[in-house]
């Protein structure tokens, strides 16, 4: 069976083809960073825009080679995310479905960064513990089953993401500021400022990212001269803060639910401190830890197909809108 899977949750256009014999057989993705760098973070109203200018280009260069004909299903994201850009991802889906006469599917996008790396290690079943940091969300979920999740805790304001595009904004580094924090703290020394670990003892799982964010701030301010070594000791400072925290809060959630494997999802499992700390953690606890690809890290359409190829659906007209803004994984049925 084949599933098209259709990504414009944000700032990416993507398109992907699952095959449930060969897995992806054809994706493309285009980003936007480059037209929102510019603004120092995602414009909703050019997001929208350039999605309804790149989707048919992006939907050719995924599906070259293949027969559309021989597609048995769509999956689309239908939420979280901006809603603009979500109605050009399921108006595109409809189209596609009613020309082809195949059915629709649409799926959580949060739901898509925590199956996804059965895509690329066949090893993994559930039950497994997923920590999913990404510019929009932050939370470690006790993946049960597919379709059964629980929330053990998320953050409380900022998602990881967002801080570190907040930070970068702070040293005036390029959005999105994650990559780029990473790459300047290399310089830096990651003791010069101790900057606060929220809600690193709390007696949950709960995360919390703004008031480090704030203590940045106000160290930036006082710094008299921010310098490249001054910014380099801030991000390496900053980074080890947010690092520490959630190495912490993986280490809490593995000793009280005894579970074995452990996902790391969404933008910020790329960070390459990250990986570390984690494989550390791996080490001492006896646990498997798994990232995906690199290109699977952040949004992405491979997911939406895969996590739609685990669905079936008759229905081949959806004459409602699917589509939501908010869409919490608690909500699924």
């Amino acid at each position: 069976m084949k599933t098209l899977g259709i990504e414009t949750s944000c700032d990416e256009t993507a398109i992907a083809v699952y095959d449930s014999t060969e897995g992806i057989i054809g994706e493309s993705i285009f980003s936007q960073i480059d037209m929102h760098a510019e603004y120092g973070g995602v414009v909703p109203e050019l997001a929208s825009r350039d999605h309804c200018n790149k989707i048919i280009q992006v939907f050719r260069a995924a599906t070259h080679g293949i027969d559309i004909n021989t597609i048995d299903q769509i999956a689309y994201t239908a939420g979280p995310g901006l809603l603009g850009a979500l109605l050009i991802g399921e108006s595109f889906a409809k189209g596609l479905s009613y020309s082809l006469g195949i059915p629709l599917i649409p799926v959580n996008h949060l739901e898509g960064h925590l199956v996804s790396p059965g895509m690329e290690f066949s090893e993994i079943k559930p039950p497994y513990i997923c920590l999913l940091v990404s510019g929009g969300h932050t939370m470690i979920v006790d993946v049960k089953d597919i379709g059964n999740y629980e929330i053990l805790g998320q953050s409380v304001d900022d998602a990881v993401g967002e801080a570190f595009d907040k930070v970068g904004k702070l040293l005036d580094l390029p959005y999105p500021g994650g990559p780029h924090i990473e790459r300047i703290a290399l310089e830096g020394n990651s003791s010069a400022y101790d900057f606060p670990r929220p809600m690193i003892h709390s007696n949950n799982l709960n995360l919390s990212f703004s008031g480090l964010k704030t203590a940045v701030l106000y160290k930036v301010k006082e710094i008299r001269d921010l310098d490249n070594k001054a910014k380099s000791d801030v991000a390496a400072s900053f980074q080890r803060a947010v690092i520490e925290v959630l190495t912490k809060k993986i280490k809490k959630t593995i000793e009280s639910s005894n579970r074995k494997n452990v996902i790391i999802a969404g933008g910020v499992a790329a960070n390459k401190n990250l990986r570390s700390s984690m494989k550390e953690l791996e080490q001492a606890l006896g646990i498997k830890v798994y990232y995906p690809d690199l290109k699977y890290c952040g949004d992405n359409a491979a997911m939406i197909a895969y996590l739609g190829s685990m669905r079936t659906s008759l229905n081949k007209t959806i004459s409602n809108s699917s589509v939501r803004a908010r869409w919490p994984l608690t909500e699924l049925s």
